[in-house]
């Protein structure tokens, strides 16, 4: 992807794996601390407690905890050889519990994206002046936000285009997400302005499709290459119409925690990036909604 497009949280644990790795550490430690301490306080308090009950009767008295034994220089020592020496015999807790956090995070994020995309389905699925490929009244969206600059869309471009010319009933919504230079933005600003000729399919294949970078002077030699009327384009791309309509993908793709591109929505489930079986992910994913239904994709 053009940035990183992992959840905020997962993302900084991951770039801090030498911090996160400690995590067994601490516990083991923390489970040996109770251990130690109740093998420690245990006898006093029986010994306590035989002592009490051989010279007074027997009362009904509040059970309370024993008081915490501080561990001697010669107890902490072994706590911490019996740590090293269980870290090293078996190292690849490290891996379990990285797993194991991981997977709990990845299911975290997942809940927190399906009710994200329930609150905000009207704006990502089904917004009024949404730039549109397929069939504009297709059965299922699938929603890209996308960078006309960004490697990693431009592969993925032609299994977008696969599943719009093999899907009859598949609608595809592009939201320009501009984040990775100036001239990225200055193209979004032509598309949108195509698109009020028609011709946003078009220019949108075309210019992700181009080498080299894209910016506005390249955007206007691909729309005049399309034949666009040139004049009414230029005023167009200007409009407060153009900015509204990137300023409000931009916010949607804040609140959706949407940082890097391409990142793709269907239904409840994301994919984001271009991976190798891009295609077979959104055919799978939208075949799986048909059957189910999909209130509001």
């Amino acid at each position: 992807m053009s940035s990183d497009a992992r959840p905020n949280l997962l993302r900084a644990i991951a770039q801090r794996k030498t911090v996160w790795l400690a995590v067994p550490a601490i516990a083991a430690i923390a489970v040996l601390v109770l251990i130690g301490r109740s093998a420690v306080t245990t006898p006093v308090a029986e010994a306590e407690a035989s002592a009490a009950v051989a010279t007074t009767a027997p009362q009904p008295v509040a059970a309370t905890p024993p008081e915490p034994v501080a561990f001697t220089s010669d107890q902490k020592k072994q706590i911490e050889d019996i740590i090293k020496s269980y870290l090293v015999a078996n190292p690849e807790i490290f891996l379990d519990v990285q797993n194991a956090l991981e997977e709990k995070m990845e299911k975290q994020q997942a809940e927190k994206l399906k009710v994200a995309i329930a609150d905000n389905a009207a704006e990502i699925y089904r917004a009024p002046d949404a730039s549109v490929a397929g069939n504009p009244n297709g059965d299922i969206t699938v929603v890209e936000f996308f960078d006309y600059n960004c490697g990693y869309c431009k592969r993925g471009l032609p299994d977008v285009i696969k599943l719009v010319e093999t899907d009859p009933k598949v609608r595809v919504v592009f939201k320009e997400l501009p984040i990775l230079s100036k001239g990225s933005e200055e193209a979004a600003h032509v598309a949108l302005a195509a698109k009020r000729q028609g011709k946003y399919w078009e220019i949108h294949k075309a210019m992700l499709g181009s080498k080299g970078h894209m910016d506005k002077a390249a955007a206007l030699r691909v729309a005049e290459k399309l034949g666009l009327d040139m004049d009414k384009l230029k005023a167009d791309m200007n409009s407060p119409e153009v900015k509204t309509e990137i300023a409000q993908s931009e916010a949607l793709a804040k609140k959706m925690g949407v940082n890097g591109t391409p990142h793709f929505l269907i239904g409840d489930r994301a994919i984001a990036g271009a991976p190798d079986d891009l295609y077979q992910q959104l055919e799978n994913d939208v075949t799986e909604l048909r059957k189910k239904g999909c209130s509001y994709c």
